[in-house]
């Protein structure tokens, strides 16, 4: 390439340019800072107010539901769990009032700055081509091809501005980037804030049509019948009853009644802070799947667990392979069941000839050995099987025994993130433990539509 000393001054004076647009300050025509302050401390004292209400009724409640039984009473009770509903309905409005002005922000910001990348972008792409021009040529060229000394100085210089520039240039890009995924995360917090909102809204306003049915049947009834009022006592006993013997159907294992599977779903949530409705939906969904797939390795089923648990030598041969082990070969994984599971079966003195263990899913592959209620892999089981002891208190977990399931799936679930109890979490913990992933999916979906159906069990139980 022929050098041309007249560019020199010229590109020089491009850089500069290019270098200027990093360091614009970014104009932005949203809401002041001053009236975004001041919109969101009103919408919190609006929310404080409202909070306290809500503890002023919940202990009216409370208050009341140390009385002795009566119509008055009960009415009463009714009254304030509705007003405490309704409150909550009240202060979630507020917050998605308050998150909405956020995200509306955060959205402009986040647009400012995905635009000023793209600028960045394209003042970084023009220096590294400036920088490759100079680098390619030797100092022996610089000196030639220029006649008088003071050009080659300038020459020079330019060499060293775009060198400099480029790499403010780099590091002004890096921190762009880096506040961009900063907002965006904080963007989807607030979304997943506002949607957690919602659902909740939903929720109370369901809980709150309930209460107001009962209600309607107390103040049907008159003081003075006493005989109807220990009719609707009876009834309710009869329904908390139902719910607490009816079968909470397992896979792999003896059922047990719901009032079981509550009560170790609460002490879960003791000791681990995963909601039990949402604990009790994954159960049943796991035990729904189990009984989709069929089982295997009972004395009477043709696949045993040689034939469902991949190896060693799956393992070692999806070492060998790598990425293309699905493509080569059926018998290829990138874990070992076989050992864990022979392990397991050791230590619980169980045959594992016989013991019951899910078949693949056609669709996942050719693997499976699910085991017990909570439909956990060997090697799965064999990383939890000491946290899932030591939460019971007792030296050997079971992935068969119903409580030992119960507390392993709300380790796993805690571990994901499910503890946090929000509907946000709970799904996005849901689609993990399935596998698959993400804010949103079909197995997660169907979760929270079970864990909605049992809040309503739940509530019925706790109704006193």
């Amino acid at each position: 390439m022929v050098y041309d000393p007249s560019l020199s001054r010229r590109t020089f004076f491009c850089s500069l340019f290019l270098i200027f647009t990093i360091f614009l300050p970014v104009v932005s025509l949203a809401e002041t800072e001053a009236e975004i302050k001041a919109k969101e401390d009103a919408l919190r004292a609006k929310l404080l107010v409202v909070d306290q209400e809500i503890v002023v009724q919940k202990k009216l409640v409370q208050t009341q539901q140390k009385e002795t039984a009566s119509i008055t009473r009960d009415v009463n009770i009714l009254t304030g769990k509705i007003n405490t509903a309704q409150l909550n309905i009240q202060s979630k409005k507020i917050t998605i009032e308050k998150l909405s002005g956020n995200i509306v922000e955060k959205v402009k910001t986040i647009n400012v700055l995905d635009d000023k990348l793209a600028t960045q972008k394209q003042t970084l792409a023009e220096l590294l081509r400036q920088t490759r021009e100079t680098d390619n040529r030797s100092f022996l060229e610089v000196v030639l091809a220029n006649e008088k000394m003071s050009d080659l100085f300038v020459d020079l210089g330019r060499f060293q501005f775009i060198e400099k520039s480029t790499q403010k240039s780099l590091d002004e890009f890096r921190q762009t980037k880096n506040l961009t995924e900063q907002e965006k995360a904080d963007l989807q917090k607030k979304q997943d804030a506002e949607r957690d909102a919602k659902k909740a809204i939903e929720t109370e306003k369901a809980r709150t049509e309930r209460l107001n049915k009962e209600k309607k049947v107390y103040l049907a009834v008159s003081k003075d019948q006493e005989a109807a009022y220990k009719e609707i006592l009876a009834k309710k006993q009869k329904e908390q009853q139902a719910i607490r013997s009816a079968l909470f159907s397992l896979r792999n294992a003896a059922n047990i009644t719901f009032g079981q599977a509550y009560d170790y779903a609460k002490g879960v949530q003791v000791k681990l802070g995963v909601r039990p409705a949402f604990l009790l939906a994954i159960i049943t969904q796991e035990s729904n799947l189990g009984k989709n797939v069929g089982t295997c390795n009972r004395p009477q089923d043709s696949k045993k667990w040689t034939d469902i648990l991949p190896g060693p030598d799956a393992r070692q041969m999806y070492l060998s392979l790598g990425k293309s082990c699905k493509k080569a070969t059926t018998k290829c994984s990138s874990r070992d069941d076989q050992t864990p599971f022979l392990e397991i079966m050791k230590s619980l003195g169980r045959d594992p000839e016989g013991t019951p263990l899910s078949c693949p899913i056609l669709s996942a592959g050719p693997f499976g050995g699910a085991m017990g209620p909570a439909q956990f892999i060997p090697s799965t089981w064999a990383m939890l099987k000491d946290r899932i002891a030591g939460a019971l208190g007792k030296s050997i977990a079971d992935p068969w025994a119903p409580q030992d399931a119960f507390m392993a799936s709300g380790i796993y679930l805690s571990d994901l993130g499910a503890d946090a109890g929000s509907y946000s979490a709970e799904i996005r913990a849901a689609c993990k433990y399935y596998g698959s992933g993400g804010s949103s999916c079909s197995y997660g979906n169907q979760v929270m539509d079970l864990a909605a159906n049992y809040d309503k069990q739940i509530d019925v139980l706790q109704n006193n």
